[in-house]
C-alpha cells in the first residue's frame, strides 16, 4: 500500500451533540463561504482523526469531549482539503471561545437551525448522524 503525501495536513472536525443541539463555532477569519462550522483543525504528525477532533475542540472551545466514532471522510468541496468527521460526546466543561485568534463565537443549534448557519448543506454521513442523534 502506498501513502499519498499532500501539501497540507488533513482537517478533523468534531460533531458534538448535547441536549438535542449540535455545537457550531464561528471562525474569527472567514474561510470563503465557511464561517460557521464544527470545531476543527489540522491533524498533527501521527495523530488520528479522532484524537485531532478531541484536541481541537478543547483548544478552540475549552470543552473536553470523547471521540465516539469516525463518521466519514471527504475532500471538502469548498476548500479542497481532506476532511474527517468524528462524532464526539461532551465529558466536561462548557463551550466558549477559548482561542480568540481562531474563533469569535460558539453556538449550540437545533437540527432545524443548522441551515441558518450552514446554508450549503452538510456532508451526508454527518447529516444522517445528526438526523438520528437529534431526532429528526
Amino acid at each position: 500500500m502506498t501513502e499519498t503525501i499532500t501539501e497540507k495536513p488533513g482537517i478533523s472536525a468534531a460533531i458534538i451533540v448535547r441536549n438535542d443541539r449540535v455545537l457550531l463555532v464561528r471562525r474569527a477569519i472567514k474561510e470563503g463561504e465557511l464561517m460557521w462550522q464544527f470545531p476543527a483543525g489540522a491533524i498533527e504528525g501521527d495523530e488520528t482523526a479522532e484524537a485531532a477532533a478531541v484536541r481541537e475542540t478543547l483548544e478552540e472551545t475549552g470543552l473536553t469531549v470523547e471521540a465516539i466514532k469516525l463518521l466519514g471522510e471527504r475532500v471538502h468541496p469548498k476548500t479542497g482539503r481532506l476532511m474527517s468527521y468524528t462524532a464526539c460526546e461532551p465529558v466536561s466543561g462548557e463551550a466558549h471561545v477559548a482561542d480568540a485568534d481562531e474563533l469569535d463565537a460558539v453556538a449550540w443549534v437545533t437540527l432545524d437551525e443548522i441551515p441558518n448557519y450552514v446554508p450549503y448543506g452538510l456532508f451526508e454521513p454527518v447529516q444522517e448522524y445528526l438526523d438520528s442523534a437529534l431526532g429528526a
